[in-house]
């Protein structure tokens, strides 16, 4: 029997005073997910960063599950209700 693949990489760029960012960490924790917070406040040399990957959307957050951009907070909640978030999380 194969064993599962390990979950994809979940990356959040956030800002301390951000209240859609703690949102969408609120949701990613309800759901067990273990994720890596970039808080572009402590690290600004990321910020291009985030640009290039995000499409240069510059607001925050922007969210990464692996490879796929899910975008900010409204679209991680669209996703959930969805049903389209807990597979994209377990692919």
């Amino acid at each position: 029997m194969p064993s599962p693949s390990p979950a994809p990489r979940v990356e959040i760029y956030t800002s301390p005073l951000c209240g859609f960012c703690h949102a969408a960490k609120r949701l990613l924790t309800q759901k067990g997910v273990s994720f890596t917070e970039i808080d572009l406040s402590r690290h600004p040399d990321r910020r291009p960063e985030m640009l290039a990957r995000a499409g240069g959307r510059h607001t925050v957050p922007q969210i990464f599950v692996g490879d796929t951009h899910v975008g900010g907070c409204d679209e991680l909640y669209a996703m959930d209700r969805a049903g389209r978030l807990d597979p994209l999380l377990r692919s």
